[in-house]
């Protein structure tokens, strides 16, 4: 059984800081959101939303797309069961609930940058976060840097245990909102896709079908 993370007050927490690396791997991280100060439950990041962590031994900054988020007891023996209250009457009647339930996600690892050289790289870094790292969501300057170079789409293709194409297609969506329709950066990630999936047009078509403002 996981414990529940400390709390921590408001002036102590970065107001990107969401999360806490709880497992790690080379291609991904397990991360716990963190408590809110008031009675209500962690905010879940979104699909295909992008987040960082650190390697604190090489100091490397590591990027990550969201793919799986879960709300679930601490407790895992017991489930959470259907109370028929709004949120407002649980903060009235049931407010032990906020604390007996956690919010995690899943984040596929897309590259890292190096804190040597402050290059941005598209693939796997040497090392995942560590646990107990701190993640925060990404700004969206991270982003429109990260995604001027469209190489990470390959690691998204192969993203094991997930919703491959839905997840690519999240995160071109969200990259290209941010981009304020950029329509030649879509057309871009739209070829760069087409070679990926040369030998794949059903596959091609089903992510791009899902690409819209």
């Amino acid at each position: 059984m996981r414990l529940p993370l400390p709390q921590f007050s408001a002036q102590a927490r970065h107001p990107r800081h969401i999360a806490e690396v709880i497992e790690t791997a080379t291609p991904e991280f397990l991360a716990q959101c963190l408590e809110p100060e008031d009675l209500s439950f962690p905010v879940m990041p979104p699909f295909g939303s992008w987040v960082r962590a650190q390697d604190d031994d090489s100091g490397n900054d590591i990027y990550a797309v969201v793919y799986h988020a879960t709300t679930s007891p601490i407790d895992s023996v017991h489930r959470a069961r259907a109370l028929g209250l709004s949120l407002e009457e649980l903060r009235q009647q049931q407010p032990q609930i906020f604390a007996m339930l956690r919010t995690e996600f899943r984040a596929a690892i897309v590259g890292f940058r190096s804190d040597a050289a402050g290059t941005l790289y598209q693939h796997l870094p040497p090392r995942p976060p560590q646990v107990h790292q701190a993640v925060y969501s990404c700004t969206a300057n991270e982003v429109l840097q990260f995604t001027d170079t469209l190489d990470f789409l390959r690691i998204l293709l192969d993203v094991g245990q997930a919703p491959v194409d839905g997840l690519t297609a999240a995160v071109i969506r969200q990259s290209y909102q941010l981009r304020r329709l950029d329509r030649d950066w879509l057309v871009q990630a739209g070829r760069h896709l087409s070679i990926l999936l040369k030998d794949d047009y059903d596959r091609l078509r089903s992510i791009l079908s899902q690409i819209h403002p």
